[in-house]
C-alpha cells in the first residue's frame, strides 16, 4: 500500500459518497442524532446496487389485508419500563419509552456528542429530502432532514447544502474512509442522485468548486430523462436481473434482449469518461466500480483526448455476481459490455466462482484465450494506442469485508448498550433470528418467512418463543408491488400464531431503525438468517459475526451467497434457500446448538471477518491492479528497450574477478524442432552450444548456469558433456551443483517436500482434451506436466484457435479442480503450457543459486525451508551477473541488483536493459567466452 502514496486514486461509483440538496440549511431537527448514527452497510449488502430514489410507506409492505406491525407499534403497544431512557430528542423510541417511568436509581445514559460520530457510518436510514431522479409513490412518514452542513450559494436564490448521499455504495465508501490514512490522496467520481434539470450553470459551478474542496468529489453532470432511462432501464431492468441469474420468463423478455436504453447506458459511460479525462494526470489510478460503468475501462483506453489514459493503471471491480456464459450470452448488448470491461489492467470479483465465470464468457463468447490469471486479448484495444498489439487482462478475486475497528467503535457507544438491554427486557425468555434484506425477489425474504412457518408448524413447541425479527431495507417500486406474496405470507403467519402476548414476525423498516438499534438486534439475536437466492458477499453477516462476539451464536447462511464460498464461512449452518424443510431444520438446529459447537463455528467465521477485512479489499486490489500494469506496459514498445551494447560490456566482463552466468537454454542457446515429428524425438545435445558452454566453464572467473525447461533425463546428456556447468530443470523444479575440483555433479530437488500425487489426476484431465484435440499430447515429466495442443503450423488457422479454445478450457479446468488444493500453476505457451507448483520457477532457483549460503542450499530441500530466498543475496559477491533469456519474471528480478546485466531474446516487450536478437546470439555470446 506504500506505493499508493505517490499515486491518486479515481474512483469512479455512479453515485458521489455526498450529494448537494437545493435548499437552506437549517438547524438539525431532534431526530438527527438517531440519523447521525445510521448503518454502515445500507447499501453495501445490495452488491453494489443502489436503493431506490423513494421507497414505499413504512408501514407495510405493498398492499396487504392486515397491517404488518413494526417493532415501534409493537414495543408502543405494550407499556414497559426501560432500563433507562435516553434524551427523547435523541430516542426514536421515545414515544414508547416514556410511557413508564424508570426505574428509581437509574442512571441516564447520554449519547455522545454529535461531532464525534464517524461519518462514514452515518448513511443507514433513506432520505427523503432528496429530490428525486427517478419518481417513485410518496412515502406516508413525515420528512426528517438530514444531515447537513452548512449552506452555500452561487445566486442568493439558490442556496445548497452538503449531506451523504445514501444512494451511493456504502461497503465501497466505508472501504476508501478506513485507508484514508494510506490513500493520502483520491478523487470521487460519480452523479449526485439528484433531479439536476433545474440546476443553473453558475450552481453547477459553485457545487463542483465546493465538492472538489471539501468532500475530494468530481460530479458528473447528466440529464435527468437520459439518467433515468439508463438506471432504471437498462441497470436495474436488464444488467441487475441477468447478472443474479434472473433471467425473465416468455413473452416478456423484448426489454431484456432488445432494450434501446442501452444507447442512454453508453451515452452514461461516455459522460463519466469525459470526466475523467478533464482530471487525469500521468501517475492517477482509475478505480472504476460496478455493472453501472461496464464500458467505462474500453472509452478511456480509447481516448483521443488524452492519449496517455491508453497506458494507464485501470482497475475495474464488479461488487456483484456474474452469471454463467449460458445467462450472459442472452443479452444482446454481451460483446459491448465485455469488451468494455476488457479495457481495464485488471477485472476483480467477490469470489472465484464469478471470476470463472468471467473468464469462461469471454472465451465463449469473443473466442479469445482465457487463463486461470487472465484474459490475453489479442485484438487489442481497437482505436486505442495499443491497437494491433496484444494485451493480457488480469482476472483476480478480492473479497470485500467491513471495517472491523469502526464497528467495534461503534458497538462499544452507549446508546448501543442501552438498546441491547432493552431488547433483552422486551423478549425475556424468547429466541430471536434476525433477519436484514432488501425486498427484491432475488434476496430470498418470501422463502426465508415460508420456510419460518414451517419451523413453527414442525415444531409447535417454539410457538411462542421464538420470534423473526425482519429488518427490510427500501426498494424499487417494481418490487414493492412484488413484495406483496410477502406481505400476505407475513400476515398468515401472524394470524395464525399470534396471541395477545407474541406475534411471530416482527418487520422493521430502515427508516424506522438507527444503527445503534441494528447493532443491538445484532448482539441480541439467537441466530442471525440469510435466505439469498443469489448475491455477492453478504456484508451484514461479518457485522453479525463481529456483533457476536461475547454470545457467539450461529449463522444460517444461504449457499448461493459469495460469502459461503469461502473457507471461513463453511462453518456456517448452510441452507439451500429453495428448500423450506431444510431450513426450517436450520432455524432448529441453530437455536439448539450447544455453546461448545456454536463457539467453534464462531471462531471459524470471526477469522475471516478479521482477516478479510476492508482495509485488505482495498489495498490488496490496488496493488494488483499496479503491478498488473507494470507488466502489461513495459511489454507493448520493444523499441524503447537499447541493442546490446558489447564496447559497454565486454570491458566490464573482462575487468570482473568473478562471473555468473545465468543463460537460457531453449529459445537462446537452442532452437528446438516445435513439429510433432521433432518434440516426439529423442532429445541430442547440440554441440555448438556445448562447446560454447565449455568454453564459459573453463575460465575459473566464470560460474556458469543454464537455466531449462526439459527434464533431468535429457539434460543428464548435457550434464556429462559439460561437467562444469550448473544445470536448472524443469523450470525450476531440480538443480545440479556444478563440477568444480572433483566436487559437485548432484541433482537437488526443489520439491522434495510437496505433494506430487495431482500429476495424476492433471495427466487424466489432459488426457480427455487430447483426444478432443488432433495433433496434441502429453508429457508427464518428473515434478511437472507439459501438454503441447498444438504441433502444426504456425498460421492462425481454423484447427489451430479449436486447439487454443481447447488449451483455455483445460487450463480454467485443472485451475478449478487442482489449482487450489494442490497449490499449482500453469505456464501458458503459444502451443503449449505448462502445470508446476506454486511458487516454483527459474528465478526462486536462481534465487538459492544467488544466495550467499550458495547454490547447494536449495529452497525446498530439507536444509532449507525458506521458499522466496531474496535475490540480493550473494549476488553481491559476483562482480559481474550475466542474465541471457526470455524470462520476464527472472529478469525483472535480476533488475534489483546493481552489479547484473540482463539482455532479453524473447523479441517482445521487456523489462530488461537489453534486448537481443535469436540470430545474433551466438556470434555475441562466443565474444564474451573468448574473452580472459
Amino acid at each position: 500500500m506504500s506505493s499508493l502514496r505517490n499515486h491518486r486514486v479515481i474512483i469512479a461509483s455512479l453515485f458521489l459518497p455526498t450529494t448537494a440538496v437545493p435548499g437552506e440549511s437549517s438547524p438539525p431537527t431532534p431526530d438527527i442524532y438517531a440519523r447521525a448514527i445510521g448503518a454502515t452497510a445500507a447499501t453495501q449488502d445490495l452488491g453494489g446496487r443502489p436503493p431506490a430514489f423513494k421507497h414505499a410507506s413504512s408501514r407495510s409492505i405493498g398492499s396487504s389485508p392486515a397491517p404488518l406491525k413494526s417493532i415501534v407499534d409493537d414495543l408502543k403497544s405494550r407499556a414497559i419500563t426501560p432500563i433507562s431512557t435516553p434524551p427523547s430528542e435523541l430516542n426514536p423510541f421515545s414515544k414508547f419509552a416514556s410511557l413508564a417511568p424508570s426505574p428509581a436509581g437509574s442512571i441516564s445514559i447520554s449519547p455522545p456528542s454529535i461531532q464525534t460520530i464517524d461519518a462514514s457510518l452515518a448513511k443507514f436510514q433513506p432520505d427523503p429530502l432528496h429530490p428525486v431522479r427517478l419518481q417513485r409513490r410518496s412515502s406516508s412518514k413525515p420528512p426528517r432532514h438530514p444531515v447537513r452542513t452548512h449552506s452555500y450559494s452561487s445566486t442568493p436564490s439558490e442556496p445548497y447544502y452538503f449531506a451523504p448521499n445514501t444512494h451511493c455504495n456504502g461497503g465501497l465508501k466505508n472501504a476508501v474512509e478506513s485507508v484514508k490514512d494510506r490513500m493520502t490522496t483520491k478523487l470521487w467520481v460519480g452523479t449526485l442522485g439528484n433531479s439536476t434539470d433545474g440546476y443553473s450553470t453558475e450552481l453547477k459551478a459553485s457545487i463542483d468548486r465546493r465538492m472538489k474542496e471539501m468532500h475530494s468529489s468530481l460530479p458528473v453532470w447528466i440529464s435527468d430523462a437520459e439518467f433515468e432511462s439508463c438506471y432504471d432501464e437498462f441497470c436495474h431492468q436488464v444488467l441487475w436481473p441477468c447478472l443474479h441469474y434472473a433471467v425473465p420468463d416468455a413473452p416478456k423478455t423484448k426489454l431484456f434482449f432488445e432494450s434501446a436504453a442501452f444507447k442512454q447506458y453508453a451515452a452514461v459511460n461516455k459522460r463519466f469518461a469525459e470526466a475523467i479525462e478533464s482530471v487525469w494526470t500521468e501517475g492517477d489510478v482509475v478505480w472504476i466500480n460496478d455493472y453501472h460503468l461496464m464500458l467505462l475501462p474500453l472509452l478511456l483506453r480509447q481516448s483521443t483526448r488524452v492519449p496517455a489514459l491508453a497506458c494507464a493503471p485501470i482497475g475495474y471491480f464488479m461488487h456483484v455476481a456474474f452469471p454463467s456464459s449460458e445467462i450472459f450470452r442472452c443479452l444482446s448488448v454481451r460483446e459491448h459490455l465485455l469488451r468494455g470491461m476488457l479495457g481495464a489492467d485488471l477485472v476483480g470479483f467477490q469470489t472465484a466462482s464469478y471470476a470463472r465465470h468471467f473468464r469462461q464468457t469471454v472465451s465463449r463468447i469473443l473466442a479469445v484465450e482465457a487463463l486461470p490469471k487472465g484474459i490475453q486479448v489479442e485484438y487489442g484495444v481497437p482505436g486505442g494506442a495499443r491497437e494491433g498489439h496484444g494485451r493480457f487482462v488480469d482476472v483476480g478475486v478480492f473479497p470485500m469485508g467491513i471495517d472491523v475497528g469502526a464497528l467495534r467503535e461503534r458497538r462499544r457507544e452507549p446508546d448501543v448498550s442501552y438498546w441491547v438491554q432493552l431488547l433483552k427486557q422486551r423478549y425475556a425468555g424468547m429466541m430471536i433470528v434476525v433477519g436484514r434484506d432488501k425486498l427484491d425477489e432475488i434476496q430470498g425474504v418470501k422463502h426465508k418467512l415460508e420456510a419460518f412457518e414451517l419451523f413453527l408448524k414442525k415444531w409447535p413447541e417454539y410457538q411462542g418463543k421464538v420470534i423473526l425479527l425482519q429488518v427490510a431495507l427500501q426498494t424499487t417500486e417494481s418490487n414493492e408491488l412484488a413484495a406483496g406474496g410477502v406481505s400476505d405470507v407475513v400476515a398468515r403467519i401472524n394470524s395464525a400464531f399470534s396471541t395477545l402476548t407474541y406475534q411471530p414476525v416482527v418487520f422493521l423498516h430502515t427508516q424506522e431503525v438507527t444503527f445503534s438499534q441494528y447493532l443491538a438486534l445484532l448482539t441480541v439475536a439467537d441466530a442471525f438468517l440469510v435466505t439469498s437466492l443469489r448475491e455477492g458477499m453478504a456484508l451484514r453477516t461479518h457485522e453479525f459475526v463481529e456483533c457476536q462476539d461475547g454470545r457467539h451464536r450461529p449463522l444460517i447462511l444461504s449457499e448461493f451467497t459469495g460469502s459461503y464460498s469461502y473457507s471461513g464461512f463453511r462453518s456456517c449452518i448452510a441452507v439451500n434457500p429453495y428448500d423450506a424443510h431444510g431450513t426450517a431444520k436450520a432455524i432448529r438446529q441453530a437455536l439448539t446448538m450447544s455453546d461448545e459447537e456454536a463457539l467453534s463455528r464462531w471462531e471459524d467465521l470471526h477469522n475471516h471477518v478479521v482477516t478479510q477485512t476492508a482495509q485488505t479489499f482495498v489495498t490488496s486490489f490496488l496493488t494488483r491492479c499496479l503491478r498488473a500494469n507494470t507488466e502489461h506496459t513495459t511489454q507493448t514498445d520493444l523499441n524503447a528497450v537499447p541493442a546490446l551494447n558489447t564496447t559497454l560490456l565486454l570491458p566490464r566482463y573482462k575487468h570482473s574477478s568473478r562471473r555468473i552466468l545465468l543463460l537460457d537454454f531453449e529459445g537462446t542457446l537452442w532452437r528446438s524442432d516445435m513439429s510433432r515429428a521433432g518434440l516426439l524425438a529423442p532429445f541430442v545435445p547440440p554441440e555448438g552450444a556445448i562447446e560454447l558452454l565449455n568454453k564459459f566453464s573453463a575460465n575459473k572467473r566464470n560460474e556458469v548456469w543454464l537455466l531449462s525447461g526439459l527434464p533431468i533425463k535429457s539434460l543428464e546428456q548435457v550434464a556429462e558433456k559439460a561437467p562444469g556447468v550448473g544445470i536448472v530443470a524443469e523450470n525450476g523444479c531440480f538443480a545440479k551443483i556444478p563440477v568444480q575440483n572433483g566436487k559437485g555433479g548432484m541433482w537437488i530437488s526443489m520439491v522434495a517436500n510437496l505433494n506430487l500425487t495431482w500429476k495424476g489426476l492433471c495427466v487424466e484431465i489432459l488426457n480427455y482434451f487430447t483426444e478432443r484435440t488432433p495433433g496434441s499430447f502429453v508429457e508427464e515429466r518428473e515434478a511437472s506436466v507439459v501438454w503441447r495442443f498444438w504441433t502444426g503450423p504456425t498460421d492462425d488457422c481454423s484447427d489451430r484457435q479449436w486447439a487454443r479454445r481447447q488449451a483455455a478450457e483445460a487450463q480454467n479446468h485443472i485451475f478449478d479442480s487442482l489449482g487450489e488444493r494442490y497449490g499449482l500453476r500453469i505456464i501458458p505457451g503459444s502451443n503449449s503450457f505448462l502445470v508446476l507448483p506454486n511458487n516454483i520457477s527459474r528465478s526462486t532457483a536462481v534465487g538459492a543459486i544467488l544466495h550467499p549460503g550458495g547454490p547447494a542450499h536449495s529452497p525446498r530441500s530439507s536444509s532449507m525451508p525458506d521458499l522466496d530466498v531474496p535475490v540480493n543475496g550473494g549476488g553481491g559477491e559476483a562482480g559481474f551477473v550475466f542474465a541471457v533469456g526470455g524470462d520476464e519474471k527472472l529478469l525483472r528480478r535480476l533488475n534489483e541488483l546493481d552489479n547484473a546485466e540482463t539482455v532479453s531474446t524473447s523479441g517482445k516487450g521487456t523489462d530488461a536493459r537489453w534486448k537481443l536478437g535469436a540470430e545474433d546470439v551466438g556470434d555475441v555470446m562466443w565474444l564474451f567466452a573468448n574473452c580472459p
